[in-house]
């Protein structure tokens, strides 16, 4: 059987449960795909990108919601061998990609601070650019459940403040863009289990800053917090499930104050 086929069985089959149904529930519930939208998908390489270009594929496909797509590949300065993979994959599932190059890798990795930071965010704007460029109006984002939770607690334990990963953000700097995430209620495990089950090989973290650690373990906070959660499901199974859910049950009745656009306001003072 075809990749693609066996692919697309997969997810209408063993994973109709875990991910299908989960990847159509974000789109209804948050209503992240109308009719004549035009919606650039931005594939990384990795497993959760992939996935999402399949997914969005079969949507269409359906013909239940009409809307069009298009499939970008950012290359932000791969090594051969991972810009090799991620186009055989892409040619195995059949996505007719636009491919674009830039030197991101090389900026961001000249910087001594920060340059995780500065390479998504240049990330987001080439690939705002590039899609408006393309004719849409929204590009979809492979950032899953798990992605959300992790951000959720990170952002609370470091970041000193209570911030989520919205399933829907309109640009800030691309009037008229919005960034959408499809994958937002489907868990990592069963991304994994449906890559496994293709027998398909994805790249990992491809940047120059993890080159040049020369094959050495590097932490980050994230990877800190995936254990950790992983520690606390082991105990008590539902516990990302509950952080997750508690971001659609906010009781703002019990903080003391709010942000927003940079603007902190206290409940205190008698503010709504």
């Amino acid at each position: 059987m075809e990749m693609r086929a066996c692919a697309e069985e997969l997810l209408r089959g063993a994973f109709r449960e875990s991910v299908w149904e989960p990847f159509r529930e974000a789109v209804r519930r948050y209503g992240l795909i109308g009719p004549g939208d035009r919606i650039a998908v931005c594939i990384s390489g990795g497993k959760d990108s992939m996935l999402l270009a399949c997914l969005m594929r079969m949507l269409r496909e359906e013909g239940e919601i009409p809307f069009g797509l298009r499939y970008l590949i950012m290359d932000p300065g791969y090594n051969p061998e991972n810009r090799r993979r991620v186009e055989e994959n892409a040619r195995a599932l059949e996505i007719p990609y636009d491919l674009f190059e830039t030197d991101i890798f090389d900026v961001a990795n000249a910087q001594e601070k920060n340059p995780c930071f500065l390479c998504a965010r240049m990330r987001r704007g080439h690939l705002y650019s590039r899609a408006r460029s393309l004719g849409c109006g929204k590009i979809a984002l492979g950032h899953h459940f798990d992605d959300v939770a992790e951000t959720t607690l990170m952002a609370a334990l470091w970041g000193a403040q209570l911030q989520a990963m919205p399933p829907v953000l309109s640009s800030a700097n691309f009037e008229g863009m919005t960034l959408i995430r499809p994958l937002y209620r489907v868990r990592e495990r069963d991304i994994i289990a449906w890559k496994d089950a293709c027998g398909l090989r994805f790249i990992q973290c491809a940047c120059r800053f993890t080159e040049n650690l020369g094959g050495q373990a590097h932490t980050s906070k994230r990877q800190e917090v995936k254990e950790l959660l992983r520690r606390l499901d082991e105990e008590t199974p539902v516990t990302s499930d509950r952080l997750f859910e508690s971001l659609h049950h906010l009781e703002l009745g019990t903080f003391p104050a709010w942000k927003s656009g940079g603007e902190k306001r206290s409940f205190l003072d008698g503010e709504e």
